[in-house]
């Protein structure tokens, strides 16, 4: 009896979790003018994160430069899968090539691969929104050169709380792809 107990309440106490915390999405904008790229077919691997940007928590960087995570808030979707997903679509909208997220949904192989490690990608204590890292373009049957580029991008942190991170984010992920897409131009 004691047992039963005991397993009743922590799956009440699990059902109390965070059940009502305010849950953003990343939502690149639309892109502008599609760019002419030289291959037709990307496939985006799941991107890297650090750790503290990989936890369904959205975190915060204080005065005192200590990472703290936004009471009561949570990322939408899985942030490894959410980046991922966000950067394809937007790398779908801002180039001429079909591009789908990891595992490639075709029978064809994508002409591209396109790996991204995040170093940073911290909602700061100034107002910014940092996102750096590298990202690597390789094609396996030779559409294209291998390359590997560094990023660093920062955009205003234009909303309040959460929202304005989930806002930079998205709009830090679409200056990415065009970056990527301008690589891809050439």
């Amino acid at each position: 009896m004691m047992r039963l107990t005991g397993f009743v309440l922590v799956a009440l106490l699990a059902g109390c979790g965070a059940g009502n915390d305010a849950r953003y999405l990343i939502d690149p904008p639309a892109a502008g003018a599609r760019v002419s790229v030289r291959v037709g077919s990307i496939e985006v691997r799941d991107v890297s994160l650090p750790s503290y940007a990989a936890a369904v928590d959205i975190a915060r960087q204080e005065p005192d430069g200590a990472l703290r995570n936004v009471a009561g808030t949570l990322w939408a979707d899985d942030p490894v899968r959410g980046i991922t997903g966000a950067l394809a679509r937007s790398l779908d909208q801002a180039t001429t090539a079909s591009v789908a997220a990891e595992p490639w949904p075709l029978a064809e192989p994508a002409q591209a691969e396109l790996s991204v490690r995040v170093e940073r990608m911290l909602a700061g204590a100034d107002g910014q929104f940092r996102f750096a890292g590298q990202y690597a373009l390789s094609s396996p049957d030779g559409a294209l050169r291998d390359r590997l580029r560094r990023f660093d991008i920062a955009t205003p942190l234009t909303g309040e709380g959460s929202a304005g991170i989930a806002g930079a984010t998205g709009a830090a992920i679409a200056l990415l792809s065009a970056q990527i897409a301008e690589d891809l131009r050439r």
